[in-house]
């Protein structure tokens, strides 16, 4: 077999597999660009038919990260994977507080866990950023509890726990938030690697293509 080296020569070819996938789907570019990247991420293709885009989720997403947003996430793992030199090169900053002393304390003084208890304690930071849940279902709803009572208002949210514990609750109630741009995966599928993807696949889009 020939074997393929070049990085970007892997990415393009991966990319062309990829595209009869997508033919017969209703997909504006945006949305496709984010589900080539989601099956590029996760080498399944299936996926396609779980995703699920609040209308204007792309443009609300695109916009913020080239305002300079900031970027959210609920593990260092899934910060890991987003590309901070590009967020950082408009202006933003990839945050992530799981790991932080005080909030490992927060958490098991308010019986949650350490993911929901980050955003809790930091929701005044929250207004107009990007917010990308990868990994606890629990982040997700305790970012969605903040968004029902008013108290904070992301330009994009980003839902995509794994799991069999939440996962798949959880996400079904982000079909029903009002008022926040989103895009989830639905059911026990998900994870940080296609969380960071859609955040990058925005951060990489370059028009309608």
């Amino acid at each position: 077999m020939d074997i393929i080296w070049d990085p970007l020569e892997i990415e393009r070819k991966s990319m062309e597999i990829i595209e009869p996938y997508l033919v017969s789907h209703n997909l504006n570019p945006g949305q496709k660009a984010v589900i080539k990247r989601i099956i590029h991420t996760s080498g399944d293709p299936d996926l396609i038919h779980d995703v699920r885009f609040h209308p204007r989720a792309v443009e609300a997403g695109i916009s913020a990260l080239r305002k300079g947003a900031a970027v959210f996430t609920d593990v260092n793992m899934l910060k890991a994977g987003i590309n901070t030199k590009m967020v950082q090169g408009y202006g933003g900053e990839v945050r992530c507080f799981i790991a932080d002393p005080e909030v490992a304390v927060a958490a098991k003084a308010m019986g949650i866990t350490r993911a929901a208890a980050g955003f809790r304690m930091h929701s005044a930071e929250l207004d107009h950023s990007v917010v990308v849940i990868g990994n606890a279902p629990t982040a997700l709803f305790e970012v969605m509890d903040l968004i029902n009572k008013n108290m904070i208002a992301p330009a994009l949210l980003v839902g995509t726990p794994v799991g069999f514990v939440g996962a798949a609750e959880s996400k079904e109630l982000l079909l029903q938030l009002d008022g926040v741009p989103f895009i989830t995966l639905l059911g026990t599928r998900g994870g940080s690697s296609i969380a960071a993807s859609i955040i990058n696949a925005l951060l990489y889009y370059q028009g309608d293509k």
